[in-house]
């Protein structure tokens, strides 16, 4: 038991925010990094979405074109990700962390540079793996910090950064192409992504390793140090091959939902709010709701229950969409339960998989099975629009997102229940 659990354990919670009152300075701050860092991480990530219009329109790129730098940042991603995990058993959490946001702030300021597609291409591959790096080693530092009854809770709200991030490149982009034309506003979009590296100053002076980390490197002093292929071993190959398909169906059904639908809805239903603020703002405040309700549901219901009530929410949200008749109007209400359940799905992600794996191999089994699942889970995309060649497009996404939450809620019956597990080193 770390220190932060003996103190913490004897005081009982004062309201749903007490705990947040309770934390120590030290557990304040690496709260905070981890948060704001994971914001800034959606931030840049998420300039791109906005301006691949403009990129189609001035650079004559096809809509193929502008989807392959997508894909290969998500498949960079996902090997960033495992490389940070391996990474951060190494030398630590906080150093990995601070690492992958210098390395995808570095690589989103070089994308203002790019002057062909090609260039544009190769920068944001490079991106991608400090994108998947910097979730895997703040998923990692939080929920190592934090006390077991509330891990799920505040690895969650960090988890909810994605929205804000998400939220601030909305504004950045309706700032900077109200002040610049077009050609100059999505590379000044891009220098923006400076601002992650500025905060590495913060992580850098104020977040300290967690100490069952440090217990865990005193002790690896006098014995052998984890491998990283010891998550495939025959103790642990289970465990992590399940884990791959829990993060496989959240992924893949998220990434069939997001992408597809509102080409479903445009093409085929001939509705105008998709691409509207409105609707935009909508989504992004689902999101962040669903992200905080599932962080406190993760500790209440425990992790398992709580993955299968967002799951089954997410393929009810995905049938509406596809199946029954709706308007503008009402699609617009939509786009608040649409974001409430397929980013809340994730909330609980990253405290269940740092209780999964030992501390020795905690990053190299948290790292693997979350970038396994993204590389997988991006593979739905391609097979529905495959699909949708020979069945109607609405079906195609409702066959696949079902399919994908089968699998998680199928991943997480088999997974062990860890809520108020604690972290031994």
């Amino acid at each position: 038991m770390n220190t932060q659990e003996l103190a913490q354990d004897r005081v009982e919670d004062a309201g749903h925010f007490g705990w947040l009152r309770q934390l120590t300075k030290a557990e304040r701050r690496t709260f905070i990094g981890c948060k704001v860092g994971y914001a800034l991480d959606a931030m840049d990530t998420q300039f791109l979405s906005f301006v691949i219009p403009t990129l189609i329109a001035t650079w004559g790129l096809s809509k193929g074109d502008a989807g392959l730098i997508g894909t290969v940042t998500l498949l960079t991603s996902s090997l960033g990700g495992w490389l940070a995990g391996i990474l951060s058993d190494r030398i630590g959490r906080v150093k990995t962390l601070q690492l992958t946001i210098l390395w995808f702030a570095l690589f989103t300021v070089l994308s203002g540079f790019a002057q062909t597609f090609n260039q544009l291409l190769v920068l944001r591959g490079l991106m991608g793996f400090g994108m998947g790096g910097e979730w895997t080693a703040g998923a990692i530092l939080m929920g190592e910090v934090i006390r077991a009854k509330d891990r799920g809770k505040a690895v969650g709200m960090v988890q909810a950064g994605w929205a804000l991030g998400w939220g601030v490149s909305a504004l950045l982009y309706a700032l900077m192409f109200s002040l610049l034309p077009a050609e100059l506003a999505w590379r000044s979009l891009f220098l923006l992504g400076i601002l992650p590296a500025i905060f590495v100053i913060y992580i850098r002076r104020f977040v300290e390793e967690p100490d069952v980390f440090l217990a865990e490197q005193r002790r690896s002093e006098h014995a052998e140090q984890a491998r990283f292929t010891e998550i495939f071993s025959p103790r642990m190959l289970s465990t992590t091959l399940r884990a791959v398909l829990l993060t496989t169906g959240a992924q893949g059904g998220y990434y069939a939902i997001t992408t597809w639908l509102p080409t479903f809805l445009k093409t085929e239903r001939h509705l105008t709010v998709l691409g509207t603020g409105g609707y935009l703002a909508m989504v992004i405040a689902g999101s962040y709701v669903g992200y905080i309700v599932s962080a406190y549901l993760t500790d209440r219901l425990g992790r398992k229950r709580n993955f299968i009530l967002f799951a089954v929410g997410s393929l009810a949200i995905a049938l509406a969409y596809t199946r029954l008749p709706v308007t503008d109007n009402v699609m617009l209400l939509l786009g608040f339960p649409l974001g409430f359940f397929v980013s809340g799905v994730f909330s609980g992600m990253g405290a269940f998989l740092t209780e999964l794996f030992p501390t020795r191999m905690r990053g190299s089994g948290q790292g693997f099975c979350y970038s396994m699942g993204r590389a997988l889970g991006s593979l739905f995309p391609f097979a529905i629009g495959a699909a949708g060649q020979s069945l109607p497009l609405g079906h195609a996404i409702g066959l696949f997102s079902a399919g994908a939450y089968g699998i998680m809620i199928l991943a997480a019956l088999t997974l062990p229940e860890t809520r108020g597990k604690r972290l031994e080193s």
